[in-house]
C-alpha cells in the first residue's frame, strides 16, 4: 500500500504511521510532521521562522499548536491492516479527506502517478474512465466533481464539502476534474498557474508574474490564451500532418539509400576480394615460374660444372697413380722406367691445356632484379590507384602542367624574373603539407613557440643534447623528411631578416658558419629577405628579385619535376617570386652576367639537390628575426600530410 490513497502520509508516501490531523483537515504521521518541522519543540508546531504551515494547503498555524494522535483513525488504519485492503475493508465513514501530495518543501517527495493515469501524456478520449475522487476509500472512489488545484486533489459532491463550508478551504481554485494537477502547479512558488507570457511563451503563476523578469511582457490569462490558440489548432494540425507526411516519405527514401549503400558496399567488396584474389593468384604463378627458372638454370650449368669436376678429378688420379708407379721402378730395371715414364707423359699430355674456366654470368641470377621491378611497379601501381581514390592522383597531375610552362620559362633564365603570373591559392591549398618544427635541430639561440613559431634570442636556451642541433647557425629543421610527391607550405615573416627553404635531411648541422647556412652549400636552397627586398641563396651564389616585400610567402616543392619555387600570396592569390629548376647546359659564348652564373649554378648542381631527402628549413639571420609556418586554411588539415 502506498500513500496515494486517503489513508496514506503525503510526506512519506507510506500508510499513516501515528497520524495526526491539522486544523485544515489534512492527517500526516506525526514523525514526517517532525521531520519537515524540526524546531517546533515538544509540543509547538512553531518554529525560530515563524507560524508553520500545512505542506498540501500552507494554511499557517498558531506557534502553540499541539500535535496529538488521532486515535480514531489509527484504530481505522489497524482495522483496515487487519482485513486487508478492498473495498471491504473500508469503513463505512471516512475521515477528512487526503488529498494527493503536494511538493510543498524540497524534502517532500512528489507523489506517485495516479492508478488510472495514462502513461503518455495524451489527450484522454471522451469514453476513457472519469477522474475519481482522491478522499474515497481505496477501490470505491467515486467520479470527482471538481479538482481543487491548491490542494492538488480531486473530490466527489460528497467530500467537496468542507471547501463549501470551512472558511479556509474557500479561498481554494476549484476547477473541472483534472488528471495531472501537479503539472498545473508552479514548481517554484507552488502556486496554481493562471497566467501566460507571450514573451517568453511560459505558463506562471501570480507570484512569477509579479517578479522583476517578468516585468513588462504581455502576460495575459490563460484561458485567453487557450482560446486564441484553439483557433489556430487546426492549422498547426495540418501543417505537422504534412511534416510528417514528407519526414515519412523521407525516411522511407532514407532507408532504401542506406539499403543502396549496403548492397553496393557488400557487392564491391565481393569484387575486390576476387580481383585481390586473382591478383595473389598471379602472383604465386609467376612465383612459381621464377623459382622454376631458377632450378632449371642451377641444374642446366650444375651439370655441365659437375662434369667437368668429375673429368679432372679422374686425370688428377690418373697423374698419381702414374707418378707412383714411376717412383716405384728399380733403378736395374730400364725396360719399367721407360714404360712408366711413357704412362706419366701421356697422363700429362691429356690433361694439359687450360681447365675450364667458371662461368662469367650466372643466368638465373637475373631472377631478384625481375621481381625488384615487379614489386617497384606494383607498389607504384597501388601508391597511385590509392591516390586516385583519395582524390589526390588528378591534384598531383594537375601541378605538373603548369610546371611545364615554367620549365618552358626556365630555358632563359631571365624570363622568370619577369614572370608576373597569379594563380588562386586555394590551388596550392590541395598540396598542402603542415610543417611541424623540430624542436632537436634548434639552435641555442632560437626559442620555440610550439612546434609553428621560432625567433632569435640574445641568451641561449639550454636545449637537450641532440646529434641534428644546429650548433654555429641560428636554424631549424621542420620534421618529416620529403623525397616525392609534390608540398606546399607557407611562411608569415614577422619581423627581422629571415630566410625559408629545404635543407638535405643528412646535411652536417656541425658545419662552420659560413658553409652551414641555408643556400650557401648545394646541400639547401632558399629565399632571404633582408630587410629591403628578397633573394634567392643557392651554393653560396645570390640572385635578386625585384618583387615587392609579402609578409606570407608560399613555398612549393616539386619532386616530379625537380623544382622549387616561391610565391607571395595576398588576398586569396599566390605570385610567383622565382622557380627554380636546372636547365640544359648553355653552349659557349660571351661571358655569363650574374644571373647567368647562378642559372648555370643551378644547371650544374641544383638537380642533385633532390638525389637527398629533403626538410623543410628556416634561417633566422637578425637578432629580432621571427617567423610564423602557416597559417593555412582548416580545409588544408585533411589532406596531403601523405608522407
Amino acid at each position: 500500500m502506498d500513500g496515494s490513497g486517503p489513508f496514506g502520509c503525503p510526506i512519506c508516501l507510506e500508510p499513516l504511521r501515528e497520524p495526526v490531523t491539522l486544523p485544515c483537515g489534512h492527517n500526516f504521521c506525526l514523525a514526517c510532521l517532525g521531520a519537515l518541522w524540526p524546531h517546533r519543540g515538544a509540543g509547538g508546531a512553531g518554529g525560530p521562522g515563524g507560524s508553520a504551515r500545512c505542506p498540501l494547503c500552507q494554511e499557517p498555524f498558531p506557534d502553540g499548536l499541539q500535535l496529538r494522535k488521532n486515535h480514531t483513525l489509527s484504530e481505522l488504519l489497524q482495522l483496515r491492516q487487519g482485513s486487508g485492503p478492498g473495498p471491504g475493508s473500508s469503513p463505512a465513514s471516512s475521515p477528512a479527506p487526503a488529498p494527493a501530495p503536494k511538493p510543498a518543501a524540497p524534502s517532500v517527495l512528489p507523489s506517485a502517478p495516479e492508478p488510472s493515469a495514462p502513461c503518455a501524456p495524451e489527450p484522454w478520449p471522451e469514453a476513457e474512465e472519469p477522474v475519481r475522487c482522491d478522499a474515497c476509500p481505496e477501490g470505491a472512489a467515486l467520479p470527482a466533481a471538481l479538482s481543487c488545484l491548491t490542494c492538488l486533489a480531486s473530490f466527489c459532491p460528497a467530500h467537496l464539502g468542507p471547501h463549501e463550508r470551512s472558511p479556509a478551504l474557500r479561498g481554494h481554485r476549484l476547477v473541472p476534474p483534472l488528471r495531472r494537477l501537479e503539472e498545473s502547479l508552479c514548481p517554484r512558488h507552488l502556486r496554481p498557474l493562471e497566467r501566460y507570457c507571450r514573451t517568453e511563451r511560459v505558463c506562471l503563476c501570480e507570484a512569477c508574474a509579479a517578479a522583476l523578469e517578468h516585468r513588462g511582457h504581455d502576460l495575459v490569462p490563460l484561458e485567453q490564451e487557450r482560446a486564441l490558440r484553439e483557433a489556430e489548432q487546426p492549422q498547426v494540425l495540418s501543417a505537422a500532418d504534412d511534416r510528417m507526411d514528407e519526414l515519412g516519405a523521407g525516411i522511407a527514401q532514407s532507408r532504401r539509400t542506406v539499403a543502396l549503400i549496403k548492397s553496393a558496399a557488400a557487392a564491391e567488396r565481393e569484387r575486390v576480394s576476387r580481383l585481390f584474389a586473382e591478383a595473389a593468384a598471379t602472383l604465386q604463378g609467376f612465383q612459381a615460374e621464377v623459382r622454376g627458372f631458377i632450378e632449371e638454370g642451377e641444374a642446366a650449368m650444375l651439370a655441365h660444372s659437375q662434369g667437368d669436376l668429375r673429368r679432372q678429378e679422374e686425370q688428377r688420379s690418373r697423374l698419381s697413380r702414374a707418378r707412383h708407379n714411376l717412383s716405384q721402378v728399380p733403378e736395374a730395371d730400364s725396360v719399367s722406367f721407360l714404360q712408366e715414364l711413357l704412362a706419366l707423359r701421356l697422363a700429362l699430355e691429356e690433361g694439359c691445356g687450360p681447365g675450364p674456366s667458371p662461368p662469367r654470368e650466372l643466368s638465373f641470377t637475373k631472377s631478384s632484379q625481375a621481381v625488384q621491378a615487379v614489386r617497384d611497379v606494383l607498389a607504384a601501381a597501388c601508391t597511385s590507384q590509392w591516390e586516385q581514390l583519395q582524390g589526390l592522383g588528378s591534384n598531383e597531375d594537375s601541378l605538373q602542367k603548369p610546371g611545364s610552362e615554367a620549365d618552358a620559362e626556365s630555358q632563359a633564365p631571365d624570363s622568370t624574373n619577369h614572370l608576373e603570373s597569379e594563380a588562386p591559392r586555394d590551388y596550392f591549398l590541395k598540396f598542402a603539407y603542415i610543417v611541424d618544427l623540430d624542436s632537436d635541430t634548434a639552435d641555442k639561440f632560437l626559442q620555440l613557440f610550439g612546434t609553428k613559431g621560432v625567433k632569435r634570442v640574445l641568451c641561449p636556451i639550454n636545449y637537450p643534447e641532440s646529434p641534428t642541433r644546429f650548433t654555429h647557425c641560428e636554424q631549424v629543421l621542420g620534421e618529416g623528411a620529403l623525397d616525392r610527391g609534390t608540398y606546399y607550405w607557407e611562411v608569415e615573416i614577422i619581423e627581422g631578416w629571415v630566410s625559408m627553404g629545404v635543407m638535405a635531411e643528412d646535411f652536417s648541422p656541425q658545419e662552420p658558419y659560413d658553409r652551414g647556412r641555408l643556400g650557401r652549400n648545394a646541400h639547401s636552397c632558399c629565399l632571404q629577405w633582408n630587410g629591403r627586398s628578397f633573394s634567392i641563396w643557392f651554393h653560396g651564389l645570390e640572385m635578386p628579385l625585384s618583387q615587392p616585400f609579402s609578409p606570407t610567402v608560399g613555398i612549393c616543392l616539386e619532386y616530379a619535376d625537380r623544382a622549387l619555387a616561391f610565391y607571395a600570396v595576398r588576398d586569396g592569390k599566390v605570385s610567383l617570386l622565382r622557380r627554380l629548376k636546372a636547365a640544359r647546359p648553355r653552349r659557349s659564348g660571351p661571358p655569363p652576367s650574374p644571373s647567368d652564373s647562378f642559372q648555370s649554378r643551378l644547371d650544374n648542381h641544383f638537380a642533385g639537390l633532390f638525389a637527398h631527402r629533403l626538410k623543410p628549413a628556416f634561417f633566422l639571420e637578425s637578432v629580432d628575426a621571427h617567423l610564423q609556418i602557416g597559417p593555412l586554411k582548416k580545409s588544408c588539415i585533411s589532406v596531403l600530410k601523405r608522407r
